[in-house]
């Protein structure tokens, strides 16, 4: 079973000075409901409660908290987008194990809520989030448009269902199914050699995926990657960019799933993000949605990894130029 979770107002530090200059992001979110102003920019975030995934994919459960756990350290950071305001759609919850009906509803959810804001934060939950992400952009968007699929992540996330169904690990082996192998456009970049089988490279390079290992990525210019990314991105109506906390080092993200031995540094994550967010800029529709998943508060000592996904959280979601997906 599934069910939404309405979200509730934010709540969090005042300083004492003039207010607009001492905001934080608890002043600037608001709730779907509230009157909404012609001068504003409106971004918003959506959780997805769901361990069903992770659980199915024999990982360490505990991701469903991990929208809680997002905002309570995201509700305190200094704010520096202007006018710009968040627009907090609450939760998809997923209860019984029922992963299949939440992704149902969580597409449902991002779909329309892309109508709404310019861009959407999407927080799992494992991975199996992307699927329903992914399926909700899909149905916001024009038919036909190209998706360029980014994710960033230690796994492919490309292994095929087993006799327990999807699970965290097959949400990209999923999207292919969806749209055919022609119209599937993914680049996975951050991949570790040691947690993923012969099998799944074999896959991906028979289905034409671009990736970086951790390896290549730690050693690469930055320029050289833009240059790879800005080639794939040509063409493409939307981006889509999501991000598995295990893609950093274990010591920046212990509250995972997986953690990583070697990883990506969250400095050269940064960079990837801002390279994605300006090849958007050859977009149609830009970089409408963007993810966060596998935060795992269960095993995050001193919230070292929410702290971290709420970094990165404020980078994707600051002020940016392109309207609604309005259908």
């Amino acid at each position: 079973m599934a069910s939404t979770v309405v979200a509730k107002s934010w709540e969090g530090r005042h300083d004492q000075d003039i207010l607009s200059a001492v905001l934080r992001w608890h002043h600037q979110v608001i709730l779907p409901d509230s009157k909404l102003s012609a001068r504003a920019d409106y971004s918003g975030l959506l959780g997805f409660c769901c361990d069903a995934g992770v659980e199915r994919n024999n990982g360490r459960i505990g991701a469903a908290q991990g929208p809680e756990a997002l905002r309570n350290q995201l509700k305190n950071l200094a704010w520096h987008n202007g006018d710009q305001q968040i627009i907090d759609f609450g939760d998809v919850k997923v209860s019984d194990s029922d992963m299949e009906a939440g992704q149902a509803l969580l597409a449902l959810q991002v779909g329309a809520a892309l109508t709404k804001v310019s861009r959407l934060l999407v927080v799992g939950g494992g991975h199996e989030t992307a699927y329903a992400s992914f399926c909700g952009l899909r149905r916001a968007l024009p038919t036909g448009s190209k998706i360029g699929i980014i994710n960033l992540d230690a796994h492919f996330d490309l292994r095929c269902p087993d006799d327990r169904g999807p699970s965290s690990g097959t949400p990209f082996y999923q999207i292919q199914e969806l749209v055919g192998a022609d119209s599937f456009h993914y680049f996975c970049l951050g991949v570790a050699k040691e947690s993923n089988t012969e099998a799944l490279f074999k896959r991906a390079n028979q289905w034409s995926v671009q990736y970086y290992t951790d390896t290549e990525l730690n050693q690469l210019p930055p320029p050289q990657i833009n240059n790879v990314l800005q080639k794939f991105c040509h063409n493409c109506d939307a981006l889509y960019l999501t991000i598995d906390m295990d893609v950093l080092p274990h010591y920046q993200a212990p509250g995972v799933s997986a953690p990583a031995s070697r990883g990506v540094s969250l400095q050269l994550i940064e960079t990837l993000i801002s390279i994605v967010s300006a090849c958007a800029e050859n977009c149609r529709y830009g970089l409408p949605l963007v993810e966060i998943s596998e935060l795992n508060p269960n095993y995050d000592q001193q919230q070292v990894t929410a702290r971290t996904a709420a970094i990165l959280a404020a980078q994707l979601l600051q002020k940016n130029n392109f309207d609604p997906i309005v259908k």
